[in-house]
């Protein structure tokens, strides 16, 4: 199988196990991922994330101009933010995730660091999540932000919107968004409860062990 035919698979395996969890309904959501010459892959517009068609995943050249395949996202200019600041990023995923969208509507969530500090996993993963501010769907000044950022973040959440997360490659981007959301839950789960977060030794120690950014 060529590397554009297995890719197109897994794109479309994970978006399905994410659609069926309930992570991002109806046709919300996007996944994208860079082949090896250079070329991306991308979910196209309008489309469930449980339903894709492999054959018709948007094909982007390396400006992220449309090849092939149905017509892209039109979440493009976010994607391309973070491949452009983040060269390590083989793939990004923009989920509407319940617990993480409810989380980025709190007044006192920290928009240099929405998660609290529950689990080395979400350390580990994700290093701080930024919250951005509020755009329209599909705005390039989501883009723009995330530019600004200037590769210090590999997930951010986007107010009212949902998280984005950059991996080095598909796998890792899905499994950090699957720890974002999961943190964002056991976040509004203990809310009002007497909770224990890491210590920041402790914080320090996964930083440290794990060589997070945690800057």
């Amino acid at each position: 199988m060529s590397e554009h035919a297995r890719l197109r698979e897994e794109i479309t395996r994970f978006a399905k196990s994410l659609f069926d969890r309930g992570l991002t309904p109806g046709s919300s959501g996007n996944i994208s991922a860079r082949l090896s010459d250079g070329t991306f892959l991308i979910t196209p517009t309008g489309s469930s994330m449980g339903f894709l068609d492999p054959a018709n995943i948007s094909h982007l050249d390396a400006d992220l101009g449309h090849l092939s395949g149905d017509k892209p996202t039109k979440e493009i200019p976010l994607h391309s933010a973070f491949y452009d600041t983040r060269q390590t990023t083989g793939a990004v995923v923009h989920l509407h995730s319940t617990h993480a969208v409810a989380l980025s509507m709190l007044a006192d969530t920290d928009p240099d660091n929405v998660l609290p500090p529950l689990t080395p996993y979400a350390i580990m993963r994700l290093g701080k999540v930024q919250l951005l501010p509020f755009f329209l769907p599909g705005d390039p000044a989501m883009g723009d932000a995330v530019r600004g950022l200037a590769g210090r973040r590999s997930a951010v959440l986007l107010a009212n919107h949902g998280p984005v997360v950059a991996g080095k490659d598909l796998e890792a981007a899905v499994y950090a968004m699957e720890e974002l959301e999961e943190t964002a839950k056991l976040a509004f789960m203990t809310r009002h409860l007497e909770r224990a977060c890491l210590t920041p030794g402790q914080i320090a120690d996964v930083v440290s062990r794990f060589d997070v950014d945690w800057e």
